[in-house]
């Protein structure tokens, strides 16, 4: 597709494994429902802890004391600060590959709904929180972070901050992000979208719509 000049990509759960599997191995060891923390952070998805962290609107401090008063009315009560300890994913050595190859070539951005978090919480090089690796963030023309911005997917704004940013018409960029959440205002605004399942099918996907080969 010749169109395409620009790819924008999501980063826990596109290019890193996602933290939905973590929150299962957390929920499983005390006990808790499937998906609890999902259904936590689903809660008034615009207003909540979640939310507000993700905008830099509240310090994990804060963010600690909400989330736990947020899942202890819905019945299990967890401290904020054990969600943040299970953000961080494994590197996907696929789409790493993918990003360096399709450097230069095209515009190439990374849209992510962020938190500012410790240093300390990122000990293992192999571990990633989109902004705190560098070699990685380097392979982005540039980075639309939600807690730098103030605004988070899925709220429109976010993307016409990277169309702007890219100096594009939506139809010609593709976005990579794992919530369908988020890519259906995407798609809505024009961009092609794929949803990130696995790093094969994804790719695949992505290279039968760019005018380059990655594979």
């Amino acid at each position: 597709m010749d169109s395409i000049k620009a790819v924008f990509w999501d980063f826990g759960g596109v290019i890193t494994t996602s933290p939905f599997d973590s929150f299962n191995l957390y929920e499983e060891k005390h006990n808790l429902e499937k998906d609890f923390i999902r259904r936590v952070n689903s809660t008034n998805p615009d207003s909540n802890a979640w939310a507000k962290l993700e905008r830099n609107e509240i310090d994990l401090g804060q963010f600690n004391d909400l989330f736990f008063k947020e899942s202890s009315d819905l019945g299990n009560p967890i401290p904020g600060i054990d969600v943040i300890s299970l953000l961080q994913g494994q590197l996907r050595p696929e789409m790493i590959q993918a990003l360096k190859v399709i450097k230069g070539n095209l515009i190439q951005a990374c849209l992510t709904n962020n938190i500012v978090s410790p240093e300390t919480q990122l000990s293992d090089k192999n571990v990633s929180i989109a902004g705190k690796n560098e070699e990685i963030m380097g392979l982005f023309d540039f980075v639309i972070a939600s807690s730098e911005q103030n605004v988070r997917k899925p709220d429109p704004a976010f993307y016409h901050l990277a169309l702007n940013r890219a100096g594009i018409e939506a139809k010609e960029a593709v976005f990579l992000d794992d919530l369908g959440i988020n890519l259906k205002p995407a798609k809505a605004l024009g961009m092609h979208t794929i949803k990130v399942i696995n790093a094969h099918d994804a790719l695949k996907e992505l290279n039968a719509v760019l005018p380059i080969n990655i594979l």
